[in-house]
């Protein structure tokens, strides 16, 4: 009697086409829920979390921070994880940048309950990250350095932009009031423990 061959798993590459719907996609749920935590102030973790912080000290448009604070990033996303990654986290920031300065013009909620916006905006920044990362794109800055921790070190992502979070949210004390850094840690611990059941090694792959 003959043995059963298991069947070798084929991974066909995505199309420029799913590359651009995955990354469209994306920014748009973290878009809406980057509005989420701006709407009822609130602020995120990693790169937008910088820019939120800025924002609410400054005044200044939270879009354009959250791209200039990403300026630095390139070298390292282009050094660690190649030329296809940096270039589609490039399209992927400069859309995220367009659409934080532009959706409050679109979209406004008349009645936002805090800790509706932490959960239900933590809980799509995890899905359009997720998007984006399972196309082999980023948000940059702190995603970079988390996604690039996962794949070189078999961290998990989510723990440690979580970690990065943490020292975030400490500095926001200083920014807003505690009770909105409370809400905002509890978006940032939906976002992440999402990332971190979703996005595991060997659980999904893409060329």
């Amino acid at each position: 009697m003959s043995v059963p061959q298991t069947a070798v798993p084929v991974f066909q590459r995505h199309t420029a086409l799913d590359d651009a719907q995955a990354i469209f996609t994306g920014v748009l749920f973290v878009s809406l829920g980057l509005l989420l935590f701006r709407q009822a102030g609130l602020l995120s973790g990693g790169t937008a979390g910088i820019a939120f912080l800025l924002h609410y000290a400054t005044g200044r448009d939270p879009g354009g921070l959250f791209f200039v604070i990403n300026l630095p990033f390139w070298w390292l996303a282009w050094r660690l994880m190649g030329r296809e990654f940096t270039l589609k986290t490039f399209a992927a920031v400069a859309l995220l940048s367009g659409a934080m300065a532009v959706s409050p013009q679109f979209v406004r909620f008349e009645e936002l309950h805090p800790a509706y916006s932490a959960l239900a905006g933590g809980l799509l920044l995890g899905a359009g990250c997720l998007f984006l990362a399972r196309h082999r794109a980023s948000l940059g800055g702190v995603t970079v350095t988390s996604l690039y921790a996962q794949e070189a070190l078999g961290l998990s992502a989510g723990r440690v932009q979580l970690a990065i979070d943490a020292v975030i949210m400490l500095a926001a004390v200083f920014v807003i009031e505690p009770e909105r850094v409370a809400y905002s840690l509890l978006g940032s611990v939906a976002m992440n423990v999402f990332i971190a059941i979703n996005h595991k090694p060997g659980r999904y792959r893409a060329a």
